[in-house]
């Protein structure tokens, strides 16, 4: 059989206390100090400029003269015509606006120009209008507005918004 151990009860250790050290005390306030007189520093003297010295009255020989080649040019290419760009390369060339006869021509013109309009129905009506009073239907089927001219760009709703698509 083992034998229990218990644990032993210890008294608490206590730190060793030192004695606290006296307070310590300030100096006494020095005097305030003594201003000196203002002194003014001695004058400085400058330094004297010596006489101008003479030059003498004939120029120095000039050195002879160095036959130099004449600069070479490098030979220029003939010009060449400038480059042709299109004149907005970011848009397609769009084709004349159609021309409209009568009103059974507008239909399928605005037909198309309407076809992805989210109000459709709204937007062939308006095209109607406008077509056969200006007797033109832009091409396309979103802006190109001034291909029709001034009639179609300038024809407003009663809330002055522009009436044709």
């Amino acid at each position: 059989m083992k034998p229990i151990l218990r644990p032993i009860p210890s008294t608490p250790i206590k730190a060793p206390t030192t004695p606290s050290p006296p307070p310590v005390k300030a100096p006494p306030p020095s005097p305030p100090p003594v201003k000196a007189p203002p002194t003014t520093p001695p004058p400085v003297k400058t330094p004297s400029t010596p006489p101008p010295v003479k030059t003498p009255s004939t120029p120095p020989p000039s050195p002879p003269p160095v036959n130099a080649p004449p600069p070479v040019k490098p030979p220029t290419p003939p010009p060449s015509p400038p480059p042709t760009t299109p004149s907005s390369p970011a848009q397609p060339p769009v084709a004349p606006a159609p021309i409209v006869k009568s009103d059974k021509d507008c239909i399928p013109l605005c037909g198309y120009r309407c076809q992805l309009h989210s109000r459709k129905q709204i937007c062939v009506r308006a095209c109607v209008t406008c077509c056969d009073r200006c007797k033109c239907v832009p091409p396309g089927t979103y802006g190109n507005r001034d291909k029709c001219g001034k009639c179609y760009t300038d024809m407003l709703t009663h809330g002055n918004r522009p009436k044709c698509p």
